[in-house]
């Protein structure tokens, strides 16, 4: 059976929220709260662990709430770190023994449950598995002036997402670098590929959007709105 870690401890500068950007109201509900309601209708999952910002982690016996979200029985909080790996480290070692982990950010509330339940399904051959969608824009390559040095061939191309899937084994030796390493880090299959692992993409959609700006969560509010 799986853990699955939420990363839901940043800040939301970007998204203008005067408290943290997991707790950003979305159709009515905090962010974070869409996340924990699909995990916990993954069959797969059996404990859920959410990093948050260190003043909302409970001290002593725990919580059943979260910014007054009802948790899934079993759920964890735990502080999450400086960084985003951190708070994959710190998440993990609050987990307990598990087989494969799933790490998913609360920014990405449409992500579906059959999307985690591929991802597990792809480390029968990989050490991590990553959501990702088809990238269609033409991408290119430029010099820090502005000038192109090249076009980059968009069939090979992927937009990475969450939620991303490892071996816990894997996973754990990744997270085992220095503080430097993780801080360099914008998502954890980084880490496995730079131990020398194997990552698998699952296909995903463009649908399963990062909520970085009050414009993606006007979008997110639509996408919402539709699947109702």
């Amino acid at each position: 059976m799986a853990v699955a870690l939420i990363v839901a401890a940043g800040r939301g500068e970007r998204l203008g929220a005067p408290g943290p950007k997991a707790f950003v109201t979305l159709a009515g509900r905090p962010l974070v709260a869409w996340s924990l309601e699909t995990l916990a209708a993954v069959p797969a999952v059996q404990r859920i662990v959410v990093a948050v910002p260190p003043e909302l982690a409970p001290r002593g016996a725990g919580t059943d709430e979260l910014g007054g979200v009802a948790l899934p029985p079993g759920t964890v909080l735990v502080a999450g770190g400086a960084t985003r790996s951190h708070s994959v480290r710190n998440a993990l070692a609050a987990a307990g023994p598990s087989g494969p982990v799933l790490v998913h950010d609360a920014a990405r509330p449409l992500a579906p449950a059959d999307l985690f339940e591929r991802a597990l399904a792809a480390l029968e051959h990989a050490d991590a598995a990553v959501a990702a969608a088809r990238v269609t824009d033409t991408i290119k390559e430029a010099e820090p002036g502005g000038a192109v040095r090249r076009t980059l061939d968009r069939s090979a191309l992927w937009a990475i997402q969450t939620p991303q899937a490892f071996r816990r084994e894997a996973l754990v030796a990744a997270l085992a670098q220095p503080d430097d390493v993780l801080a360099a880090a914008t998502d954890d299959a980084w880490l496995v590929e730079r131990a020398g692992g194997t990552v698998r993409v699952v296909e995903s959609s463009p649908d399963n959007l990062k909520v970085t700006t009050r414009l993606d969560l006007r979008v997110a509010e639509l996408l919402l709105a539709e699947r109702c």
